[in-house]
């Protein structure tokens, strides 16, 4: 019973928290926050950050001693050479041991070069995390726009689904009067197919751009839906006359040109580390071993000279326990010493390597000036769309008053009697261009406007 409990609450529980998803409506910043924080690229990019931030740490390593210690076991069949000096002949067996440290004091700087080129990895897996957080957040934000577009394309197109409905049964009621030819009638049933058509094209497009918005925040469709937010463009005007202040701001903080730029540093790094294998490198070392000598059945024992005796003179000799603990002891030795390596020729790898090098710096800083080129083109020509969209959006509201105007002089024309149906449709399609032209030429500069403020490092999410 208690587990059937559990379970009834787990479902209430998932249930509840997939309807609250559902009932959800995202806004414009909480759609760029979430992209930005689980985005599987930003959290790759992340990543990257903690590899860069280890290979820092070991290059920092570079300056520390290495320790190592080493332990052997080998058996010896035959004659060998013992730790007397001595010939033998019989089957042993050893062990070794040994403790070893060491250290570079000089190696031509290169691991000095080493370091400074871990700090700019970290500095440049940053930069390329910003770069890729930019270019997320501009994709949510064209993405959302283009839902509130599609949305607003679908309130104009029930709004002429209406008006088409009821001009249908005007005509209706004119042509059962006998008003009306009944040629009107067919005109006003295919003007309303044409605009259900449109009304379930834009229906759709409204799916297909909530598709596209989940897919970029990669959440589940189901039930996915955002806030609607109305656009008032009642001072629709450009903050800035020409691109130079945009273009100036872009080029000193924009992080392509900082990535750019830290790329010739770590090129500059990598030219000094290739020259250094023309210095010579020096290095210390320290070390103690010790090791262990058992000669197959024969007892551990070591030989050692008393005196001698005092009728024969031959010598008295002792033999002393030469254990495990007692080699170990007496066989424990140490070294010290210095190791300098001076690079004389090497079939000339070190020039070919210096070489390649420098003409890897030399094809970065071009990269830098192709970098600028690019970003000052970018920057040019979104001013000019943004200048252009105001321009287009000033002309179709123009437009669009013009329509409204004609239609309903149109309008009150077919009312009198003095217009046909014909006439009629073909001034509202003229309206419904208009207005579909003035709904792009809106949005259309809405975006180019986040387009600035995306290279001027402002929010784009207000």
């Amino acid at each position: 019973m208690k587990t059937r409990n559990i379970i009834q609450f787990t479902l209430v529980f998932l249930v509840g928290f997939t309807a609250f998803a559902q009932e959800k409506k995202w806004s414009l910043k909480e759609s760029v926050d979430y992209a930005l924080q689980n985005n599987i690229t930003v959290r790759q990019s992340l990543l990257d950050q903690q590899i860069a931030e280890q290979d820092l740490k070991s290059a920092k390593g570079n300056f520390l001693p290495t320790v190592n210690a080493s332990a052997s076991q080998n058996w010896n069949f035959g004659s060998f050479i013992d730790q007397n000096g001595s010939r033998i002949s019989r089957d042993s067996r050893g062990n070794g041991f040994g403790l070893n440290a060491g250290v570079t004091l000089f190696n031509g700087f290169r691991n000095t070069n080493l370091q400074k080129q871990a700090e700019l990895g970290i500095e440049s897996s940053k930069i390329q995390l910003d770069i890729l957080k930019n270019n997320i957040s501009l994709n949510v934000v064209n993405a959302y726009l283009n839902i509130l577009f599609n949305r607003e394309a679908v309130k104009q197109a029930e709004e002429q689904v209406a008006i088409s409905q009821k001009s249908l049964e005007q005509v209706q009621e004119l042509v059962d009067a006998g008003a009306r030819a009944s040629a009107d009638l067919l005109v006003s049933k295919s003007q309303l197919a044409s605009d259900n058509e449109r009304l379930v094209n834009a229906e759709n497009n409204v799916v297909l751009s909530l598709l596209n918005l989940s897919q970029l925040l990669q959440i589940p469709s189901q039930g996915f839906d955002i806030q609607n937010v109305d656009i008032d463009l009642t001072e629709a005007v450009l903050a800035y006359n020409n691109s130079n202040e945009i273009l100036s701001y872009a080029l000193d903080n924009r992080p392509e040109i900082k990535g750019a730029q830290l790329n010739i540093d770590n090129a500059e790094l990598n030219y000094q580390i290739a020259r250094s294998a023309y210095l010579p490198s020096l290095s210390f070392g320290v070390g103690a071993s010790t090791s262990y000598q058992h000669l197959q059945g024969q007892d551990d024992v070591l030989p050692i000279v008393t005196g001698f005796d005092a009728t024969s003179g031959e010598a008295i000799i002792e033999l002393q326990k030469n254990g495990f603990a007692e080699q170990i002891e007496n066989n424990l030795g140490y070294n010290v010493g210095f190791s300098l390596n001076v690079p004389i020729f090497n079939g000339f790898r070190t020039d070919a390597s210096v070489k390649r090098a420098e003409i890897s710096k030399d094809r970065i800083v071009l990269a830098l000036e192709q970098e600028k080129q690019t970003l000052t083109s970018n920057v040019e020509q979104a001013f000019a769309d943004a200048k252009a969209s105001l321009i287009q959006y000033e002309a179709s509201k123009i437009s669009l008053e013009s329509q409204e105007l004609a239609f309903q002089n149109e309008q009150d024309k077919y009312d009198l009697g003095v217009s046909t149906s014909f006439q009629l449709e073909q001034v509202r399609n003229r309206l419904i261009n208009a207005q579909s032209s003035f709904l792009n030429a809106k949005y259309n500069y809405v975006f180019k406007t986040k387009v600035l403020d995306f290279y001027l490092d402002k929010p784009i999410t207000e």
